[in-house]
This record gives structure tokens, sequence and C-alpha cells, in this order.
């Protein structure tokens, strides 16, 4: 039976959330330098997922900052999960995003066509309710 697995964060990485139920959360701070791939735990916990998805995945991606080389790691991820969709089951992907923060929009922006799928946009008009979510 595959369990809830929870990635601390650290002062350079995020906190990484994922959950069986099809919840899958990114969330802090990436600064991190250039990452080859995605770690063993992680890398194993989506391939036991993605052999019996739920219905729907839902990514939420609250990022505060992104390095350029941390981008991959994301992309990566995202792209495993983007699977889901060849066995008929739901992918929503959330982007978070502080009010006037144009670099993490448009970062979205660019996973999103990179990606080929859609995004919902969601600005946070509080940045104390970021650290929250």
């Amino acid at each position: 039976m595959l369990l809830c697995k929870k990635i601390l964060p650290t002062k350079n990485t995020p906190e990484l959330v994922l959950n069986p139920d099809g919840v899958i959360v990114i969330k802090g701070r990436s600064i991190s330098g250039e990452v080859k791939g995605l770690p063993p735990q992680v890398d194993a916990w989506l391939e036991e997922y993605l052999s019996d998805p739920a219905e729907s995945t839902i990514i939420e991606i609250r990022l505060e900052y992104i390095g350029g080389f941390s981008s991959g790691y994301y992309v990566e991820i995202v792209k495993k999960i983007k699977t889901v969709l060849l066995k008929g089951k739901k992918l929503i992907i959330n982007w978070y995003y502080e009010e006037g923060d144009e670099d993490i929009l448009e970062k979205g922006e660019c996973f999103s066509i990179y990606l080929d799928l859609p995004f919902n946009f969601v600005m946070i008009k509080d940045p104390s309710l970021h650290k929250k979510l």
C-alpha cells in the first residue's frame, strides 16, 4: 500500500508532499544547483503511484523562488505525472504566485507551454498566505 511521502524543506529546497489520494504539493524556495534526475525516493513513489493513480491528480505548486537549474526538477516531476492522462485520469495543475511576482508567474507560463498542459494560475494577494497554503 502506497503511503504519503513528505520531504521536508531546507533553506535551498522546497517541501514536497506526495499523497496517494492524488494530491502532490511542492512549496517553498528552490535555489539549489543543477539537478540530475529525480531523487530515488521520489522516483520510486511516483512509479508506484502511476501504476494505479487516483481518478484525479492535483499538483499544487507554491514556489516563492525558482533557481534556473532547479527548474528541470519540477519539469521532470510534472512530465512523469502527466502520464495519468494516458490512463484516462484527470490532471489539474495549480500554480500559485504572489501578486506582482511576474517572474514566478512567467516561469509557470513557460512550464505550461513547455509541458503542453493547461495550468490554473492562482494569484495570492496576501503574501503571508503563501506560507500557510
